[in-house]
């Protein structure tokens, strides 16, 4: 399984054209945060460390 992971730091970035890249790269499993670069905790990074 191909894992990808995406991250916005504002809500007016788009987290769709990195979804879009990760899926044309094979990703089967997407894991995604929307949060800044201040902010400690994400959520998605964690998620995906977990499965690895």
């Amino acid at each position: 399984m191909l894992m990808g992971y995406a991250r916005v730091s504002t809500g007016d970035q788009r987290l769709d054209l990195q979804r879009g890249a990760l899926n044309q790269a094979g990703c089967d499993r997407f894991f995604e945060d929307t949060a800044s670069g201040i902010k400690a905790e994400r959520h998605g990074l964690a998620e995906s460390l977990t499965v690895l």
